[in-house]
């Protein structure tokens, strides 16, 4: 009769370091940490950002002007380095808060393209920033010519002078000398390149004697 060998005893699962349960643990835990510092970094991000930020509140225009010019003289030339524009005069003072220039005792040669000379004088001024548009104010006078060359004068306290489209507003009483004739009317609209005059309101006509 055989004998039987005793049975081997069970073997024993090996126990795991402590340090690889730990980090088997960490390992499982991972996507949940990553989402708890995401939500984390989410809040601290909307806590900490600047505000709207609000219209601008720049400092107020100057009302005052930011330069001048005593015994001033503007010239404007063209592509070609032909002068286009000479604008002179007394006192010039720039003002910031509408970009116009306003000046005392003004005097205007402005030329056209095809080189007629239109003359403009004034006691005061006001022009916008690049010089095309002069308001003259105060014993005002433009004078140019005629396509004929003849000249004609206009007088007023007030002319509106447009130097590039060459063309003269008024509506206040005006006085328009062409050659030896005189015109008188409560208004005027000249048109420099079409050569037409359109005088407004009760109007008196001044014609010379005629000749014998």
């Amino acid at each position: 009769m055989a004998l039987l060998a005793p049975a081997a005893p069970a073997r024993q699962p090996h126990r795991e370091a402590w340090h690889r349960r730990a980090l088997g643990a960490l390992v499982s835990f991972l996507p949940l940490l990553l989402m708890l510092l995401l939500a984390l970094g989410t809040w601290w991000l909307v806590e900490n950002s600047p505000g709207p930020i609000g219209p601008a509140t720049g400092q107020p225009l100057r009302t005052d002007p930011d330069y001048t010019m005593t015994d001033f003289a503007i010239e404007r030339f063209d592509a070609r380095g032909e002068l286009k524009l000479r604008l002179e005069g007394a006192l010039l003072r720039h003002l910031p808060a509408t970009d116009r220039i306003e000046i005392d005792g003004v005097r205007i040669r402005a030329i056209s393209p095809d080189g007629r000379v239109t003359l403009a004088q004034a006691r005061h001024a006001v022009a916008n920033g690049d010089g095309s548009e002069v308001q003259l104010i105060g014993e005002a006078t433009v004078t140019s010519n005629d396509a004929a060359g003849v000249p004609l004068v206009m007088r007023s306290e007030f002319l509106h002078a447009f130097l590039v489209t060459e063309r003269v507003l008024s509506n206040q009483p005006v006085v328009v000398t062409h050659g030896a004739t005189e015109m008188r009317a409560n208004g005027l609209v000249y048109d420099h390149p079409t050569q037409k005059l359109d005088l407004s309101g009760p109007m008196r006509l001044s014609l010379p004697p005629r000749a014998r």
